[in-house]
């Protein structure tokens, strides 16, 4: 029996080992802190980084996470030593990796583990990284679909309906709710369900909005205290005050977003700045909706996305309607949302707007 539990033991280890690899390459930031005891440490330094308990993990693993342009992570195994209800070993780790920064590198890395068994399985009771060899010569690779320099992204197209679900797994890690609908026709239905008759609602200046009808729908159907309308007769010059307090603090705002990421963020560009704080946190609910064209691999790619292909479109927009160009004067990136239940995601599988 005892010979049982120890084959037993083993495997549920070298699975455990798998599981955090699979966590890494995932991105799946809390199953990866769970893999920890309650008072579980990571510890690389080498980074150096030292992480202890599981809120701590999970912070630092999104903070290391955010700065990967790709990431690859094998696990060889290596020895595991039983002693009851704990247990040492080690895995010999192969990575490769580029920043967003352009660092980038190939390295061999052992982790020097403790493993303690719980109430829910055997859990690493700390990790410690060892770098054993890098090479930080430039990677010749890219990650599948990156963009080239004879073949630049295509801003303008939907992804597939893999990388929808991608973004959309991401999103709901970082706290938001992310559906993804079949069309513009979809999310309009979808809005009326999620924002209650009677709300106070604040719209972006949004051509995604304008083009599904969401923007008429709210802002001319009377079925809402449609906060734009409001805001457009007042007088700027003496009225300054009142219009910011009342985009900033509406029950709801729907707007859309220059870009979503794969990894879960949200990246909104303003020339003003006046839409911004409901969308930060002012709103005490928000509804993006997002064409599957606004989808990228990552915040460069986001940022990338917003001066190459948004502003120039907007622009042209600006010219003639207002008679004056368009800027990024400022630039709001949502990466988590604290307040569970507050922000929807509305993903759609066909390109609009912008």
């Amino acid at each position: 029996m005892n010979d049982f539990q120890a084959v037993a033991d083993r495997v549920e280890i070298e699975a455990l080992r798998g599981e955090f690899t699979d966590a890494a390459m995932m991105r799946d930031r809390p199953r990866l802190a769970a893999l920890f005891t309650p008072d579980g440490a990571l510890r690389m330094p080498n980074i150096p980084v030292e992480l202890v308990g599981r809120e701590a993990i999970l912070a630092g693993g999104e903070r290391l996470q955010r700065q990967w342009d790709f990431f690859v992570q094998n696990t060889h195994p290596g020895t595991i030593v039983l002693d009851g209800d704990t247990a040492t070993g080690r895995a010999y780790m192969q990575e490769l990796a580029r920043t967003l920064d352009g660092r980038q590198g190939l390295n061999y890395a052992i982790y020097h583990d403790r493993y303690q068994r719980t109430g829910e399985g055997w859990r690493f009771a700390e990790r410690v990284y060892e770098v054993r060899y890098l090479d930080t010569s430039p990677l010749a690779g890219s990650a599948p679909g990156a963009a080239s320099a004879d073949s630049p992204p295509s801003f303008a197209d939907p992804v597939s309906g893999e990388r929808l679900e991608r973004a959309a797994a991401a999103l709901r890690a970082n706290g938001f709710t992310a559906e993804i609908v079949e069309d513009a026709a979809a999310a309009r239905a979808r809005v009326k369900d999620l924002v209650p008759e009677g709300a106070s609602v604040f719209t972006g200046a949004s051509e995604t909005l304008r083009l599904s009808g969401i923007d008429e729908d709210i802002n001319a159907g009377g079925r809402y205290d449609a906060i734009r309308p409001r805001v457009l007769a007042i007088d700027r010059a003496t009225g300054a005050d009142e219009i910011r307090r009342l985009a900033a603090t509406p029950d709801f705002v729907v707007n859309s977003v220059a870009a979503v990421t794969e990894t879960g963020s949200l990246v909104l560009a303003s020339g003003t700045g006046s839409q911004l704080p409901a969308n930060a946190g002012g709103a005490a609910h928000a509804v993006w909706i997002v064409g599957a064209q606004k989808v990228v691999p990552d915040l460069s790619a986001a940022l990338r996305r917003v001066e190459e292909h948004a502003l120039p479109l907007e622009n042209a927009r600006a010219q003639a309607v207002y008679g004056s160009p368009s800027a990024v004067n400022r630039l709001l990136i949502l990466n988590a949302e604290p307040r569970p239940g507050r922000g929807t995601v509305l993903l759609l599988r066909e390109a609009i707007g912008y």
